[in-house]
């Protein structure tokens, strides 16, 4: 069960989607056969599967890949997944790209939850506080950036990020964002006030805009700090806010939407270090009473990630008393991911390069058959497991081929390692 402040909550393991009827899906070329198993269907007494899509999928035409492509990419989704987030299309920078109540753009977001209510799909909403892929008008104002730093972008609110320019797939992500590796802002900064006045604003428009459509809300996203002793990163939203602007986010939520499930997003928690300060973090935001519902756990991993690593977090995470969602799983198999656990989107070249790992598809299978296990184990906690991507074509990691379905949509050794720790699973009961 979903476990929150309010007992009545509707738990998301309550939820149980239309099974996926057996048929023959011949779809350019791609054929699924009534033999092939439906994460969906595999899991359904455990946990939602989902996957992240893109405007592609949602909207029908791309322009990485072919018309027949992306009916093969929405077949496969139909056929696997009961859970939905979108990729890009809800961060600051797509949505909300300009200043002002005229300065969104829901023509993709609404696509979104248009294509997952019609397809019966739980819907999650990604993201509304992060320090990357937010406009810098966000944090503009007129009081001076902190010594030392230049002013680089003294006109803010001449933004390059019109409606319906899309530079934002795969990580090419143009100028005019808050943080990361894409530009942090240095001009000069708003005042605390206009700051917590701006982010409210678009809590309230995006969140109230949804209510009772998308259910879970990843609220605030990668506030950790990797390394060092800060439990929290260095980013605008804390240097003008304070390091209460995390609770005052989930305040906004809550508000805006009381029923929503609300939960906060990190990755590399497979790392202790970086584990002990998510429990650190929790722990104060539960001491508050903050409206934290929900552990995000991003688990961008690689083909060395064992069982034993996986169970231990998520054992540790399982502590806090709040249901555990795996947001954005995927298993890089190449070289030069091998040695890393994070998720900024600066290090995926590095981490996708080198080819893939000797014995890709067995090292990738047996992998993912550990995860599984771990998921299984803890089936009490976890509610939901959601792939970054339905294959390997569309993940933002393609060169390291992280998914369980190639860029064909055709099944790997990996699927069919997950689906047989189900069987194994059944088998127990």
């Amino acid at each position: 069960m979903v476990k929150s402040h309010n007992p009545n909550r509707h738990s998301i393991r309550n939820v149980r989607i239309a099974s996926f009827a057996a048929a023959l899906l011949a779809i350019g070329g791609t054929a699924w056969s009534a033999e092939t198993s439906a994460l969906k269907d595999v899991f359904k007494d455990h946990f939602l599967v989902g996957t992240a899509v893109n405007r592609a999928i949602t909207m029908g035409a791309g322009f990485r890949r072919s018309p027949e492509q992306v009916k093969q990419d929405i077949a496969l989704v139909k056929a696997q997944f009961n859970q939905l987030v979108a990729e890009n299309e809800m961060k600051w920078a797509l949505l909300h790209p300009r200043p002002g109540a005229d300065g969104y753009d829901f023509r993709a977001a609404d696509a979104f939850v248009s294509f997952g209510l019609s397809n019966t799909m739980d819907l999650a909403g990604h993201t509304l506080v992060w320090h990357s892929q937010t406009p810098h008008w966000v944090f503009a104002g007129t009081n001076p950036p902190p010594p030392g730093v230049t002013n680089a972008a003294p006109n803010p609110f001449a933004s390059a990020n019109a409606p319906g320019t899309d530079q934002f797939d795969r990580g090419r992500f143009g100028r005019g964002f808050g943080g990361g590796p894409f530009g942090r802002y240095t001009g000069p900064r708003a005042s605390r006030d206009e700051l917590l006045d701006r982010m409210r604003d678009h809590i309230h428009t995006v969140v109230g805009r949804y209510k009772g459509r998308i259910r879970v809300w990843d609220v605030v996203n990668e506030a950790l700090a990797d390394g060092g002793t800060d439990i929290l990163r260095d980013s605008l939203w804390l240097e003008i806010i304070g390091p209460d602007f995390i609770a005052k986010a989930f305040h906004y939520a809550h508000e805006a939407d009381p029923a929503a499930i609300l939960r906060y997003n990190d990755y590399g928690l497979e790392n202790p270090s970086k584990r002990r300060k998510l429990i650190a973090l929790i722990r104060s935001l539960q001491e508050q009473k903050v409206p934290v519902h929900a552990i995000g756990s991003q688990a961008h991993v690689n083909v060395s990630t064992t069982f034993e690593t996986m169970d231990q977090a998520l054992a540790d995470m399982a502590m806090l008393g709040l249901p555990i969602h795996i947001t954005e799983l995927d298993v890089n198999s190449a070289e030069g991911g091998q040695r890393s656990l994070g998720a900024d989107i600066a290090d995926n070249a590095a981490t996708t390069r080198g080819g893939l790992v000797s014995d890709a598809d067995r090292r990738l299978a047996d992998a993912y058959a550990g995860l599984f296990r771990a998921f299984l184990k803890h089936d009490q906690h976890v509610e939901m497991v959601t792939f970054w991507g339905p294959n390997d074509a569309n993940s933002w990691r393609a060169s390291g081929k992280p998914l369980l379905f190639d860029a064909n949509s055709q099944p790997k050794p990996a699927f069919h390692a997950v689906i047989a720790e189900a069987k194994k699973a059944r088998a127990k009961w």
